[in-house]
């Protein structure tokens, strides 16, 4: 197994640059925004001549997936360039999968290396969510008397997001609401606007 981590990425815009040690943020904008870093665990698995993924490998991966306590937000593809892999052994690692909720991505991410020929590549990527440099007490509002906001100012709600949201990368690209039936989706606000008084 290898792990691979990729650069961060801004989760949310700054309408303000990085505040130096001279510069003063005069907005209401935080200086300290949430950043998702995604990482990617690779697993090459060994497939007999018929090109399936024989048990010892499956047990393999089963505990792979445990050690790494896959659960939602995680992405799970197969990397295999000389397309070797039959649908038994796609079928195998969808099989697993599933048992998380999750299901096999179409594409997978570029990793470090060549995938050997007879070996099928599973690709676990995960994201993340934090905001660097907070707390940050390098500057109050109220002692330097700048007219400014201070430089910890956000870092409460924005640790707090980053570290409920389920899916990190929902602060990158949002999530679609195509598709969804709005009835289904109002239906737990309207059942607690409607109980009546007195109801757990």
């Amino acid at each position: 197994m290898r792990f691979v981590s990729i650069a961060l990425v801004t989760a949310v815009g700054l309408s303000v640059s990085a505040c130096g040690s001279t510069t003063a943020n005069r907005s209401v904008d935080s200086v300290h925004q949430p950043v998702v870093e995604r990482s990617h665990f690779v697993l090459d698995m060994n497939m007999d001549g018929a090109g399936s993924i024989p048990a010892s490998e499956r047990a393999r991966l089963a505990g792979w997936f445990d050690a790494l306590e896959l659960g939602y937000g995680d992405r799970v593809s197969i990397d295999d360039p000389s397309f070797g892999a039959s649908a038994s052994a796609r079928a195998t690692v969808e099989a697993l999968a599933a048992e998380y909720g999750l299901l096999i991505n179409d594409l997978a991410p570029v990793t470090e290396g060549n995938v050997p020929a007879g070996t099928v590549r599973v690709v676990v990527s995960r994201s993340t969510a934090s905001v660097p440099g907070c707390p940050d007490w390098s500057h109050r509002s109220h002692t330097d008397f700048q007219g400014r906001t201070s430089a910890n100012y956000g870092c409460g709600i924005n640790s707090t997001m980053a570290a409920m949201i389920a899916d990190p990368e929902d602060l990158v690209r949002g999530n679609a609401a195509d598709g969804v039936n709005q009835t289904q989706a109002s239906k737990a606000i309207r059942a607690y606007r409607e109980r009546k008084v007195g109801d757990q």
